[in-house]
């Protein structure tokens, strides 16, 4: 098969060693020519001036939010399908990438023939979700996600969370008592409907909330 006629896949995902699994395995197919990307940013410098069928997107990037990068991508190139491959398997992470415009969502523990056919199936014009993602969209309650909206205060206090300060350090940087950084620390839980701290940040960063 000629150079021309091979179809072209972009990977980006920072973890080196996902990036070269992804790799490997697709470069056991003899029909792909693939690039691979550290940073969203540098896919959208390379696809505005390059033809892209297809990209692996991680959701958590080191320079953003793969539903942002998904975003942009489609805007740059409407032609390129755009799956997901992460480790997050929230239910309203999924749909808003699907939302945003990507045409699939695979998680990194499928297994190999299972992302070779999500690929091969996607390049047809089909919307493809691995076997786990598809539980996960059949089981979990459909509902619009909204972001709730948050105080000056709480944004603070989220951000100093994040950088790992204790309730103490918290309180006695924005001048508050220990008990209303806890009440804050429970609210923010609750209007997140996250289990624990890190999954808050993790949500609060992913959404560009601080």
């Amino acid at each position: 098969m000629s150079k021309e006629s091979k179809i072209t896949l972009a990977i980006v995902d920072d973890h080196p060693m996902v990036l070269e699994g992804l790799k490997s395995l697709i470069q056991s197919q003899e029909n792909y020519q693939i690039y691979s990307f550290t940073k969203g940013t540098a896919f959208l410098d390379f696809i505005t001036g390059n033809e892209v069928d297809l990209v692996l997107l991680d959701i958590v990037l080191s320079d953003g939010s793969g539903l942002d990068f998904c975003k942009s991508i489609k805007k740059l190139s409407p032609k390129t399908i755009v799956i997901g491959v992460s480790n997050q398997a929230e239910r309203s992470i999924i749909f808003q990438l699907l939302q945003n415009g990507a045409s699939g969502y695979i998680l990194k523990n499928a297994d190999s023939q299972e992302i070779i056919s999500c690929i091969k199936e996607a390049l047809n014009g089909k919307v493809v979700l691995s076997k786990e993602v598809q539980e996960i969209m059949l089981t979990q309650p459909v509902y619009s996600y909204e972001l709730p909206k948050i105080t000056k205060r709480e944004k603070q206090i989220l951000q100093s969370i994040a950088e790992g300060n204790t309730s103490a350090q918290i309180a006695e940087k924005l001048f508050i008592s220990l008990i209303t950084v806890e009440t804050h620390r429970r609210n923010l839980l609750q209007k997140f409907k996250a289990r624990n701290m890190i999954e808050l940040v993790r949500i609060a960063t992913e959404n560009r909330l601080m």
